[in-house]
């Protein structure tokens, strides 16, 4: 069995942009920088051939180039139950375009529909239960309008992940160009 999910993956200026927000929450446990992505969808455990006939679907996903800016934080989660600390993207109609194609192809190899609506984020932190929620809005208010960016999106990538005792570790098992017709153009 293997682990994967599709994303994007965050250059290098904007992961160090990322990481001077970490530290000071106790019992946050941050993302390393290297870890440090935009999930397209999430596909959990499946074995070999499904998982090459998700890169057979994935291979096949026509999308346009694009730009993209991080904007804002935010969290999953309200007060004491605040569990994930993130960066926001800012609206862009190629993402979601993009991350509909993803989801297609998916479906295409087998796999069931993501019920959860697209929520388009970096993740900064997971937060532990002591990680004290004024300490977690006094970090949202001293960089609420974090900005970084924008970056270009020229590819898209399959990635696996490994689940460790001190996290998740995460490598890229194939890229995918993009490069392809613009959404409201005439194409597929």
């Amino acid at each position: 069995m293997i682990r994967l999910f599709v994303g994007l993956e965050m250059p290098e200026a904007v992961r160090d942009a990322l990481s001077r927000l970490t530290g000071g929450l106790p019992g946050a446990r941050w993302v390393p920088p290297e870890n440090y992505h935009l999930t397209l969808r999430f596909i959990g455990e499946v074995d070999e051939g499904v998982a090459q006939d998700i890169d057979e679907a994935l291979d096949l996903v026509v999308a346009p180039a694009f730009t993209l800016a991080l904007d804002g934080l935010g969290q999953f989660g309200k007060g004491e139950k605040s569990r994930v600390l993130w960066a926001g993207v800012r609206a862009e109609p190629a993402l979601d375009h993009l991350q509909a194609k993803v989801e297609s192809a998916v479906v295409r190899a087998g796999l069931a529909s993501e019920t959860r609506k697209f929520s388009p984020h970096v993740t900064l932190a997971t937060l532990g239960r002591e990680t004290p929620p004024s300490r977690v809005g006094r970090l949202m208010e001293e960089h609420g309008l974090f900005q970084a960016g924008p970056f270009p999106v020229d590819r898209f990538v399959l990635y696996e992940s490994v689940l460790g005792r001190q996290g998740s570790t995460y490598h890229a098992l194939r890229d995918y160009p993009l490069g392809g017709w613009r959404p409201g153009e005439e194409g597929p």
